[in-house]
């Protein structure tokens, strides 16, 4: 399948009637396994490419996160987003150029959200942030296909829970051109319900917080479109390793292995 063809069926993935997962895949090999278990489309995490290159989330360059994408594109034949965190940079030209490149590697779409990445002044001037998808979503519409691109608010994951003003964000990110809508971090179901009923853009929302994720049925009645995993599933295989690991070094036992899955079963998602 073409980049064309994956982006037409992305985009299609978006116009309903119902929600669709788009988990969040690592390398090559998960996303294998992803599409094997049958998933319509896969999306990068910002903390998991961090995590691969063994540093926290925010500490990759746009290089390293491209390079990433590229080896989860060839993995499958899924259209792949990416989460871009805020551009590789301040200026809409940046983020502008970002998309660009986003598109080369072989992406349908992509997120740029509005946090700063300094703790001083955590996220962006509304108009400020709205310039910069702005700049985003001209340079999505030059790339050829319909490229998706999703605009986050954070300012419930950057101490400013203002339910009102991520609603006004969000409306001001569709009005310059997003064709996705996020908001991470939203507390509760009937949060959700506002965002939704006050765009008229799909919103994804992410699962992956204790106590803040709910169920696709919940969420789905709730007015969301698109339902991404973040670090869930990366943080569950490190979970699994740790935990191995833990008992090897403590314990000297392997009672993990009666719990994996076997060479020639995980080999039979993977390419010969």
């Amino acid at each position: 399948m073409n980049q064309n063809d994956k982006a037409a069926r992305f985009k299609k993935l978006h116009e309903g009637p119902g929600a669709f997962v788009i988990p969040n895949p690592w390398d090559g090999g998960s996303a294998r396994v992803l599409a094997g278990l049958g998933y319509p489309a896969l999306a990068t995490s910002s903390g998991a490419a961090a995590g691969v290159l063994g540093r926290r989330d925010g500490r990759i360059t746009r290089d390293e996160a491209l390079a990433q994408v590229r080896i989860i594109v060839a993995a499958t034949d899924l259209p792949v987003s990416a989460d871009l965190e805020k551009g590789f940079g301040d200026e809409p030209s940046v983020v502008a150029e970002t998309v660009r490149q986003a598109a080369q590697a072989g992406l349908v779409g992509c997120s740029v959200e509005d946090a700063t990445g300094d703790k001083e002044k955590p996220l962006y001037e509304l108009a400020f942030a709205v310039e910069r998808v702005r700049a985003a979503a001209q340079a999505a519409r030059q790339v050829g296909f319909p490229f998706m691109l999703t605009a986050r608010s954070e300012n419930f994951l950057r101490g400013n829970p203002d339910l009102a003003d991520t609603i006004r964000r969000l409306q001001a990110f569709a009005e310059a051109g997003a064709d996705v809508l996020m908001a991470p971090g939203l507390p509760d179901l009937d949060a959700v319900r506002k965002v939704c009923a006050s765009v008229s853009k799909p919103v994804n929302f992410m699962a992956g917080i204790k106590g803040k994720s709910f169920s696709v049925a919940e969420l789905e009645k709730a007015g969301v479109r698109r339902i991404s995993l973040a670090t869930s599933l990366y943080r569950a295989a490190m979970t699994g390793l740790v935990d191995a690991a833990r008992e090897v070094k403590e314990s000297g036992s392997f009672g993990y292995l009666e719990r994996s899955l076997g060479t020639p079963d995980l080999a039979r998602f993977m390419q010969e």
